[in-house]
């Protein structure tokens, strides 16, 4: 049975990485903003502001050059494979997206509360313009090194139209990221950053999904999982998962018409593990 990601690069699945990029970077570039609000705001209550200051936005620019040199590290190593072994390494690289994402939305579910007086007490205890810019850099690459993972990890191929588009969602992304930030500063009505990171926690969490998915379809190409049921139904004569609607469900949630017995056995326990970590969990406020 022929799988989605084995159809060809279609108008819709480009759209849908698209969406997959202009998302993520929104994200990333929201919470790499709440890091560098929150150490600016405990730097305007210091003595000598000035110099840490700029120890913040030292620790930014080198955060980005580290997230970019892994950029490059990554398709530099992805160079290095053909074949069979460069499908190992894009599955690994898809499954370990997937796992990013459920533990960046865990983590923060859980600790979101407590971020800004963490992060508040680092910078006391570092002191320094270095010690701060250290922690803004660190911060700043964590969200960088994220983003280049779930890039990667969606699909995204670096090549012509497809990179410039990819840089273009990408920038869209810090720009809404940047008015989102807007937003939430001028306390407008119905929008807070536990209102923002509540909704976007749904949304990452679909598309860990969708990779999980991508990455179980791979397997069972190789012949690493059994099928046990191929397929558990057929409901592509009411919504097929190769065109229009179906295509994008299928690129963006997951979505299959004709799904085999270990992908449902694989959803199912995905979601049950999301469902019992999440409620185990404080709701974060931001």
């Amino acid at each position: 049975m022929l799988r989605p990601e084995k159809c060809g690069s279609s108008p819709s699945k480009r759209k849908t990485r698209m969406l997959n990029t202009l998302f993520i970077v929104w994200r990333e570039s929201l919470e790499a903003m709440l890091v560098v609000g929150v150490l600016m705001s405990w730097i305007a209550r210091q003595p000598e502001p000035a110099a840490l200051k700029r120890g913040v936005w030292l620790g930014v620019a080198a955060g980005i050059g580290l997230a970019l040199a892994l950029g490059f590290a990554t398709f530099a190593v992805q160079s290095q494979f053909a074949d069979q072994s460069l499908e190992i390494f894009r599955l690994g690289m898809v499954l370990f997206a997937a796992f990013l994402i459920v533990q960046m939305v865990l983590w923060m579910h859980r600790h979101g509360r407590t971020m800004k007086r963490e992060l508040e007490s680092q910078a006391e205890r570092a002191g320094s313009v270095f010690g701060v810019g250290a922690i803004t850099a660190l911060a700043i690459a964590r969200e960088g090194a994220e983003t280049v993972v779930f890039l990667y990890g969606s699909g995204l191929q670096a090549e012509g139209v497809q990179f410039a588009s990819m840089v273009a969602m990408a920038a869209l992304g810090l720009g809404l990221a940047l008015s989102t930030g807007w937003l939430v500063a001028r306390g407008a009505r119905f929008l807070n950053y536990a209102t923002v990171f509540r909704l976007s926690e749904v949304m990452l969490l679909l598309i860990a999904g969708a990779l999980l998915v991508g990455g179980v379809d791979r397997m069972i190409s190789l012949d690493w999982l059994p099928t046990l049921l191929d397929p558990a139904w057929d409901t592509s004569s009411l919504i097929d998962d190769g065109q229009g609607a179906g295509r994008f469900m299928a690129d963006f949630l997951g979505y299959r018409a004709r799904p085999t017995g270990v992908l449902l056995l694989i959803l199912a326990a995905y979601w049950g593990f999301v469902y019992w970590r999440l409620n185990r969990a404080p709701r974060t406020t931001a």
